[in-house]
């Protein structure tokens, strides 16, 4: 995260240090200039129908999300460097090809220092999302930032909640899209080298566990962009009168989209797992079976021996070691993650919706029906 236009426009305002300081100062600052002078020019404007301090979309967007993607570098630069680091301390990549590790560290650097990559979000914030907002549904009623008439017939308040407010929340996003592009393109060049993948590994992923837990960092992302939408959810069923069920799949699609989303690519990794797995299990099954051929012959066939020779023999506890390494072969996963890791992404991407859920049930209901499902 150390880097890019953004990063150092930043340092020279001094809302960052070298190494992201400064993060308090960062997460204040910005949603205020989003969000601060909204609440000015609302308050020396007519409200209309809907008032800036009753919209509840506007407040979860810039109050909420904005800072928890703000404050989110800092994190996933702490989680994701030394998970790079890994690659080469775990001796996952070899000393020849550590040149074209380094040449995929390189690329990636150079993407995420790119000016023209950031310069192209600007654009698309000022031209599709422009877009995007004028086609919405027509204003009926006036509010607080427009006014009947047409999509652009703004209130002061409303220009500036169009080309400043919005452009910030939806530039921070976008970046946050590229560097996901970023990281996962590094990943898929990593996955094309020669991996020393050890089927044995107790993590069931040939030594790939960590990957699977760095999907974590991206949580917090995650978090934000399932505020936003409970956001525009909130709105819709606290001023329109549309019922919070009617919602159910789009939120429910949402959270699968994007847990699918952070884990999906991934699965790059698969080819390469599966193939050290058929390898384990080719090499592990061979010596299994040159072993017990040779502890029957000793052991079983033809003169058994006496029961106090073999208690506390070698061989027992050597053929028990032999059965556990095949297990953990046999039960080696095709990707770098599990079933729990996804469940705990998906549990704080729908977390911003559970407040929604006094909309339906009351707070006393609503405890009963958790003691319910927990017991």
């Amino acid at each position: 995260m150390l880097g890019g236009p953004l990063y150092q426009l930043f340092r020279r305002s001094h809302l960052s240090g070298d190494t992201l300081e400064l993060l308090i100062r960062r997460v204040i600052v910005i949603p205020l200039i989003a969000w601060l002078p909204l609440l000015l020019l609302a308050a020396l404007g007519n409200a209309g129908r809907l008032s800036f301090l009753h919209d509840v979309e506007v407040h979860v967007r810039f109050l909420i999300a904005l800072p928890i993607l703000t404050g989110a570098e800092l994190l996933v630069h702490l989680r994701l460097r030394p998970m790079v680091h890994r690659f080469v301390e775990r001796r996952i990549v070899r000393a020849g090809d550590m040149a074209r590790f380094d040449k995929a560290i390189d690329s990636a650097l150079s993407l995420r220092n790119s000016v023209t990559a950031e310069v192209v979000l600007l654009i698309l914030v000022y031209t599709v999302g422009l877009w995007i907002w004028g086609g919405r549904v027509a204003i009926v009623d006036s509010s607080w930032y427009a006014l009947p008439g047409g999509r652009w017939h703004l209130t002061p308040a409303g220009y500036w909640y169009v080309f400043v407010s919005l452009p910030i929340v939806q530039f921070v996003l976008l970046r946050w899209y590229w560097r996901f592009f970023i990281w996962y393109r590094f990943l898929w060049q990593v996955s094309r080298i020669n991996l020393h993948l050890v089927s044995t590994h107790p993590d069931r992923c040939a030594g790939l566990a960590f990957l699977g837990k760095s999907a974590y960092a991206f949580g917090p992302i995650l978090f934000a962009q399932g505020a936003l939408l409970a956001g525009v959810v909130a709105s819709r069923v606290l001023y329109r009168g549309e019922s919070l069920t009617s919602f159910k799949l789009q939120i429910a699609g949402f959270i699968v989209f994007f847990v699918l989303a952070i884990f999906g690519p991934l699965v790059m990794f698969s080819s390469r797992m599966m193939a050290a797995k058929r390898k384990g299990l080719a090499y592990y099954g061979q010596l299994a079976q040159d072993y017990v051929d040779d502890f029957e012959g000793k052991w079983v066939t033809p003169d058994p021996p006496p029961a106090d020779d073999l208690l506390g023999s070698g061989d027992i506890q050597s053929l028990a070691d032999l059965a556990n390494s095949y297990s953990v072969v046999s039960s080696m996963r095709g990707v770098p993650f599990g079933l729990d890791d996804m469940i705990r992404l998906a549990a704080v991407t729908a977390a911003p919706f559970l407040p929604l859920l006094f909309t339906v049930f009351s707070p006393e209901e609503l405890f009963m029906r958790i003691v319910g499902y927990l017991f």
